[in-house]
């Protein structure tokens, strides 16, 4: 009986979810080699922000599995960034960039980065590129990642290196190897955390390879949001970028990819734990209060979705040489 229970949830779990690929490859943007060593010199080095002292890894630390652990995170000049940094793990598989979604992709987030009041402290391209072109070895590695351009030192070139190299950020897991058919990759507690996962409601929104990231949400279906969470600052979300009043409070719903290891949580860090965060989101979105047994259920299922880091991620790359002036 408890096979058969345990084959059902399987069958049903890869008709909501997918096995999480190993790279973001796409068709039109290859992940050619050059590309995403360069990329990852990029992201690494804080030697072409106005400070020269904040990077990429900055909010995206891969001590901490592509998160800061802040509530929000700390740009240029100690500013203080309006929302919590997600992870930059398996980002690029989600269908928009930033929690409101105001950008397509992980190319488009880094290019408009560049020129970010917070994240680098630029007001136009032209000042990065001089300083990046000041740095010695970058001019050659911009030349071997695009080889067909006489000046390849551009906002277009430096999105598509760091969209490259964030690209290959992907963590398969347990989970997968559950989908893989497995059942035993997941505890019996998760599996547990499973069922109840899908049938309070979780998964109509956290589905797919991302176990989310896919669609928009009003973040409070059931409840404003901010009972709940505690917050201070009431975010808008989309609203503040399309004045629809129907995006008032809507989010991009994120990939739970790793939650385990990314607090605190939802786009304001206002909740620090993941079991309060389970009780939060069953509270403001679907209305429901989990018994103790339910939330540790789903916390045992979340931890599933832990991959190990990708190859590398966090070791520094060595710069190339030379400084910014």
């Amino acid at each position: 009986m408890a096979q058969d229970l345990d084959r059902a949830l399987l069958q049903e779990a890869r008709s909501l979810f997918k096995k999480l690929p190993h790279d973001f490859a796409d068709s039109e943007r290859p992940l050619a080699p050059e590309r995403v060593v360069l990329g990852k010199m990029l992201f690494f080095d804080p030697r072409w922000s106005v400070d020269q002292n904040v990077s990429c890894s900055s909010c995206h630390n891969p001590a901490l599995y592509g998160s800061d652990a802040l509530t929000k995170s700390i740009g240029v000049r100690g500013r203080r960034h309006a929302r919590n940094a997600p992870s930059a793990l398996n980002i690029a598989g989600d269908f928009a960039a930033n929690w409101r979604g105001d950008r397509k992709d992980v190319e488009d987030q880094a290019i408009t980065a560049a020129i970010g009041a917070l994240s680098t402290g630029h007001t136009d391209h032209v000042a990065w590129i001089a300083q990046i072109k000041s740095i010695g070895g970058y001019l050659a590695m911009f030349r071997r990642a695009f080889p067909d351009e006489d000046d390849p030192i551009t906002p277009t070139n430096l999105s598509l290196a760091i969209g490259a190299y964030e690209r290959t950020l992907a963590t398969p897991g347990p989970f997968d190897a559950y989908l893989d058919g497995n059942i035993l990759a997941l505890t019996s507690q998760a599996r547990l955390g499973l069922r109840t996962f899908v049938d309070v409601g979780c998964a109509a929104c956290h589905n797919g390879a991302g176990v989310g990231g896919a669609i928009f949400q009003k973040f409070g279906a059931q409840m404003d949001y901010w009972l709940a969470t505690g917050s201070k600052d009431i975010d808008k979300g989309r609203f503040d970028v399309t004045k629809d009043d129907a995006d008032l409070y809507v989010f991009k719903v994120p990939g739970l990819r790793n939650v385990a290891m990314t607090p605190p949580y939802f786009h304001d860090g206002s909740v620090a734990t993941l079991p309060d965060a389970v009780r939060v989101m069953a509270r403001v979105q679907l209305g429901r209060t989990l018994a103790d047994e339910d939330v540790d259920g789903i916390v045992a299922f979340l931890k599933s979705l832990t991959g190990e880091l990708p190859k590398d991620f966090s070791t520094m790359p060595t710069l190339p040489a030379g400084g910014a002036r």
